[in-house]
């Protein structure tokens, strides 16, 4: 029987390979709603805990079990073994990414855009930045991983020491870059992102995996759940343009400008990280998720860091909530370069 959830070409099936349409018209459908129906973005705005909105993190883990099936805690010793792309996702992470962010925003916002735009508007907006730079993903990394046929239990181990690094390196780096001393890590917001995102659809998926059984029955059941992460992403990307969408509409802009530096920083980074995976031959299944863990963003816990330093309506707010739009469309054009890029890579160890 053929399978129709998985393309021979790229490992994409008939509404994977159209994903880029889908998430198109989900922005769109954001906007009309956001600005239509008020009403009903405000509810779900409303149901929010520690800067994390509860709709958008049900979808999210829907997003990332399909992929926690496929994780095999007995495997996790080997990825110790093939430390190399480990070792490009925390070196970009924590050694570059931070501050090439920092840079970009200083050059556009202090001498690109300063025609138009006011010194102190510029200055929050080169805050948020910062933040966005200094916080990578945890959630939505699952979901790249799993589009790029990306290993899921060597994706799970580069997330969870990634977080565990956060704990540790996103106090000090913010403050050395923003100047500021007393900043507060909600660690609310970074508690209950790791259990809603980690935690609890790896507990789920290593139940179900007890409960499958055998590895034919997995691999079936991950088959037929795997479109609920496709799906999950664009009622995502429909929610969170609708949430914003009366600041798309009203500062189009100063959305756009801020845009600019966030792109140049996700393809910059990602090249990094890609073509170090090349030239060190670390396999794909590695090599194409340790790059996108370093070009997106855990925007959570930059959004929560920036209404606690600079207030909800702040430009370094606004920032964040920039980077969260931007990326979807971004990473889902690097997720189509890795995939028409497999070849190059080895598939195995060397």
């Amino acid at each position: 029987m053929t399978d129709t959830t998985t393309d021979r070409a790229g490992g994409l099936g008939p509404f994977e390979r159209w994903l880029t349409l889908w998430v198109a018209l989900a922005m769109l459908a954001g906007l009309v709603v956001g600005n239509i129906v008020p009403g009903l973005v405000n509810a779900v705005a409303a149901a929010e805990v520690a800067s994390i909105n509860l709709v958008v993190a049900v979808l999210i883990w829907a997003m990332v079990y399909p992929m926690m099936i496929a994780v095999d805690l007995g495997a996790v010793s080997g990825v110790w073994k093939q430390p190399r792309g480990l070792i490009i996702t925390l070196a970009v992470n924590w050694l570059i990414k931070p501050f090439t962010m920092a840079f970009l925003a200083v050059l556009f916002f202090d001498h690109v855009f300063a025609p138009w735009i006011d010194p102190q508007d510029a200055q929050q907006y080169i805050a948020g930045l910062i933040l966005l730079g200094a916080a990578p993903c945890t959630a939505m990394v699952f979901v790249w991983s799993q589009l790029t046929r990306g290993d899921p239990t060597y994706t799970l181990v580069q997330v969870s020491v990634n977080d565990l690094i956060m704990v540790v390196a996103f106090t000090p780096i913010v403050a050395l870059l923003l100047g500021v001393t007393d900043i507060t890590v909600p660690w609310q917001t970074l508690t209950i992102a790791t259990i809603l995102y980690v935690a609890l659809p790896l507990a789920a998926g290593l139940l179900t995996r007890r409960m499958l059984g055998s590895r034919a029955a997995i691999d079936a059941f991950g088959r037929r759940v795997k479109p609920w992460s496709v799906m999950g992403l664009i009622a995502t990307v429909a929610i969170l343009f609708g949430l914003q969408g009366r600041v798309i509409l009203d500062r189009p802009l100063i959305i756009a400008l801020i845009a600019v530096p966030i792109i140049i920083q996700s393809y910059g980074i990602f090249a990094l990280a890609y073509g170090a995976a090349y030239l060190m031959k670390v396999p794909h299944r590695v090599a194409a998720p340790c790059a996108l863990i370093g070009t997106s963003n855990f925007f959570e816990l930059a959004v929560a860091v920036a209404i606690s330093l600079f207030g909800l309506n702040s430009g370094a707010a606004l920032a964040t909530v920039v980077g969260v739009l931007v990326e979807v469309p971004v990473m889902l054009t690097l997720v189509a370069l890795a995939n028409r890029t497999r070849a190059r890579f080895p598939e195995r160890p060397v």
